[in-house]
């Protein structure tokens, strides 16, 4: 491992090599965890381009274009870069060299413990928020010193085997907290980069600052001094830090208005450049123009967006619903924070979920990116809004009840050089990796070099800011399992041999500044979630780091939509219970896993989504009510209920949905794309910048005359039944059949016995099913219920009496009607 404090870079040592076998394929498999199981769960082993979009318009509530509407200014082009590495002699802290203006004072308010007084407000700017703000109780927050990180051997002693590289990263961790409390004070300081780089609000003026290393002249331009530069010539300190100072106007009024365009321009080692700055909060796109602008946001105090509802606490079962504002109009069309505030909001609270992630909230200039080729870490797409939209939507998800979390990438970044991170200061190495290692090829955009120190106080700082700014309430960290290993995981089997966790194939730097974010997560935002998505199946992701683990929430289990895709391919008669099973309870001791039946990337385009996997084209023709059904159809419905249910049961402790699809939205995603010609000669063919399949048509799942409004029932019904009982959470868990032949699964979970019936043909009368506690039974959640789409051959009305006497090794057992294709859901009756 290697690090760098603005430029200086400190050689460690290095780990002895440990083997490193792993199984090359065409893609990525899921760990197999089986040894590892959740203890409480009783499971027989069993053997077996171009980053621009066409040009549009954003404007705010009020109406207000936030890019003046004149001619575009010619901004030069970059040309390639050479690699440059700057030097520094000391390991002085930056923020020691950093005198605040005189007046400075916080932008930020900590809203913690702030009561809701007004139910339909949005947020305005009221005196009752202010007093709230006022009022509010700082907690004092810190992030703890580090443990000792060995603990992990006792969860799991199969670990002691690769103690030397466990060791090893837990003693680069502790290494970076010491030299981040020695150089910057604290964590908690050092993830507040926000206050110090880019643009930064005094009482008597603008400061700007930006860290470019490789640049050897740099000065600001904009709308603010007609782009001229040589008014704001920029100064370079020893760590390669830019700086500029802008006073006030003779009235008082800021000397950057609101709103206005703002670059940076460099002359570096490829040539002069205009760059957007790197921690600006904002960016748009003007019309009639390819790339972006940098935008100066700084609201008059009248104008910003005061929040006025607390954050939830975190539940104790995530059930999430993952969505994406510019695709949540059932118009063809991008969507924005407001619509999605008003419409989608209140249907998520409606529909049972407690929380709601939300994508590609990090400003992408290239639309079909789905939000994953950041070019402007800081700022908010400005497709869907203005920041105090956004602020405005989180705040009535809160007052909803509902956690937001954020889809944050960390693990890479767009390769665009107009607008993002890419050669930034004319040089290869300046955020990323410099060569081969800094180009993720399958992605086709560029990797961080996690050991640099201003790598570090960049990302650290974004995540915060997102907490601190937004008061978002987590994060879905994307591509971790890229960011874990130098191969990025791609063209490699993990098999859960330990062997393909510790070794040369791991990326230590990458996992510190893992460690590092949790850390700082966790410490000053303890309510906060955090999960990531890891197909390899790393030991320790989900222990905390005092005890030597990488600090996660949850960890994505990225098997199971993978398992249903595969099985959906083979005839009924083919279907495993033993492999349905092994693959949903197949997760780590004490590691806490967020299970999903599919996601968006089984709705791309390319894949189809479990309902169409079950129903492909008979869907376009019969899904109403009012017309005869097919087989297919009801097999397909029943299906899709049945397997979201056994998801829940038994994959997690949380459950995550991709919009649309609790109701079996048709069809796919496709985002609005031009024909793209690619260096090679090959030619990916467009969409016409069509925006029709790249909506959810939620009038499908609300109409009483279609099909689909039963599946949406159920998955509202389910989300409610998971509500009540908090079976995902449970400590009892414990499946008492997986029967081949009578293609049937029970298990209990919690206080509720689920029995699901996989037989396409065959039902069973008076089946006896074990269960764990005496009394009467009655049915909370069927399947087959005319209300979600089924044939009601369940009585609702009919009580079920345990008996004493062992069966299928449960103390006691009941007998029930198992129609085909369904499953029934039992729990103590309370009379």
């Amino acid at each position: 491992m290697a690090f760098a404090l603005a430029g200086i870079r400190l050689p460690t040592v290095r780990t002895s090599r440990l083997s490193a076998r792993s199984r090359f394929q065409g893609g990525q498999m899921a760990a197999d965890l089986a040894f590892l199981s959740r203890k409480p769960i009783k499971v027989p082993f069993l053997g077996s381009s171009s980053d621009a979009d066409p040009a549009y318009t954003t404007v705010s509530a009020t109406g207000k274009v936030l890019v003046p509407g004149t001619e575009s200014d010619d901004v030069p082009s970059t040309l390639p870069t050479s690699s440059t590495e700057a030097a520094s002699s000391n390991l002085q802290s930056f923020e020691d060299k950093v005198e605040p203006d005189a007046g400075q004072t916080s932008t930020t308010s900590e809203l913690t413990g702030a009561e809701s007084t007004s139910e339909g407000d949005k947020g305005s700017n009221s005196s009752q928020a202010k007093e709230r703000v006022e009022d509010a109780e700082e907690k004092p927050r810190c992030v703890p010193p580090p443990g000792s990180g060995r603990r992990i051997y006792e969860i799991d002693p199969l670990l002691k085997g690769h103690q030397s590289h466990l060791d090893y990263r837990y003693s680069q961790y502790r290494k970076m907290r010491n030299m981040i409390d020695q150089c910057e004070g604290s964590l908690d300081a050092f993830s507040r980069g926000y206050e110090k780089f880019g643009f930064e609000r005094s009482a008597s003026g603008v400061t700007y600052r930006e860290w470019a290393p490789g640049a050897k002249w740099a000065t600001l331009i904009g709308d603010f001094n007609n782009w001229n530069p040589n008014t704001n010539v920029m100064t370079q300190n020893e760590y390669g830090v830019w700086e500029v100072f802008l006073p006030n106007h003779a009235d008082g009024s800021p000397p950057i208005p609101h709103g206005s365009r703002v670059k940076i321009r460099m002359d570096t080692p490829s040539g002069i450049k205009d760059s957007i700055p790197a921690w600006i909060k904002y960016s748009v796109q003007a019309p009639g123009e390819i790339p972006y602008n940098g935008i100066y946001y700084d609201p008059p105090e009248e104008e910003k967006y005061v929040f006025q509802h607390p954050q939830p606490k975190a539940p104790k079962s995530l059930r999430i619903y993952e969505s994406h504002v510019g695709m949540s109009s059932p118009e063809p069309k991008i969507n924005t924070y407001a619509s999605f505030r008003d419409d989608v909001l209140p249907r998520i609270k409606r529909l049972g979920y407690n929380a709601v992630q939300i994508m590609a909230i990090q400003e992408h200039s290239y639309y079909a990116s789905f939000g994953y080729h950041v070019t402007n870490f800081f700022a908010p797409s400005s497709r869907f809004g203005t920041p105090d939209e956004l602020k405005s939507l989180i705040d009535r998800a809160h007052e909803l009840g509902l956690l937001v979390l954020m889809d944050v990438v960390h693990s890479h970044a767009s390769n665009n050089v107009l607008d993002g991170l890419n050669q930034f200061d004319g040089t290869d190495s300046h955020y990323f990796h410099p060569g081969p290692r800094g180009h993720h090829w399958m992605w086709d955009s560029r990797l961080f070099n996690y050991g640099s120190w201003e790598v570090l106080r960049f990302l650290l700082s974004n995540a915060r800011w997102w907490l601190e700014e937004y008061k978002f309430d987590g994060f879905r960290f994307d591509g971790v399992t890229s960011m874990m290993y130098i191969h990025h995981g791609l063209a490699v089997g993990f098999t859960g041999n330990y062997n393909e966790y510790f070794g040369y194939a791991t990326d230590v730097d990458a996992v510190v500044y893992l460690m590092l974010v949790n850390d700082m997560i966790h410490g000053l935002y303890p309510e906060a979630v955090t999960i990531g998505e890891d197909v390899s199946g790393m030991p320790t992701f989900c222990i905390p780091i005092r005890d030597g683990g990488i600090g996660f929430d949850y960890r994505l289990h990225m098997a199971i939509p993978d398992k249903w895709i595969e099985i959906m391919k083979l005839k009924d008669e083919d279907w495993k219970m033993g492999e349905i099973v092994s693959t949903l309870t197949n997760r780590r001791w004490l590691e806490k896993c967020v299970a999903y039946a599919e996601s968006h990337d089984q709705a791309l385009v390319g894949d189809k989504t479990i309902a169409f996997w079950l129903m492909d084209k008979d869907m376009y023709d019969f899904m109403a009510l009012d017309r005869p059904s097919t087989p297919r159809i009801d097999r397909g419905i029943s299906l899709h209920k049945m397997i979201r249910l056994v998801t829940m049961g038994l994959g997690g402790e949380g459950y995550l949905n991709f919009m649309g699809n609790e109701f079996g939205h048709p069809e796919w995603i496709d985002f609005p794309r031009d024909v793209q010609h690619l260096p090679n000669g090959m030619v990916i063919p467009g969409n016409n910048n069509s925006y029709d399949k790249c909506r959810r048509m939620f009038d499908l799942g609300d109409a009483d005359y279609l099909r689909y409004r039963g599946m949406q029932e159920f998955d509202q019904a389910m989300q409610h039944l998971e509500d009540k009982y908090g079976f995902m959470t449970s400590d009892h868990q414990y499946i008492s059949r997986m029967d081949e032949g009578d293609k049937m699964i029970v298990f209990e979970r919690g206080d509720l016995v689920f029995v699901f019936n996989f037989h396409w043909t065959n039902s069973y009368f008076d089946y006896r099913v074990g269960c764990l506690k005496p009394g009467k039974y009655k049915v909370v959640l069927d399947s087959d219920d005319k209300l979600f789409g089924g044939f009601n051959r369940i009585d609702h009305t009919a009580e079920y009496f345990s008996t004493d006497g062992s069966y299928d090794n449960r103390p006691r057992s009941f007998l029930v009607y198992a129609p085909s294709r369904t499953v029934v859901v039992y729990a103590l009756s309370e009379e």
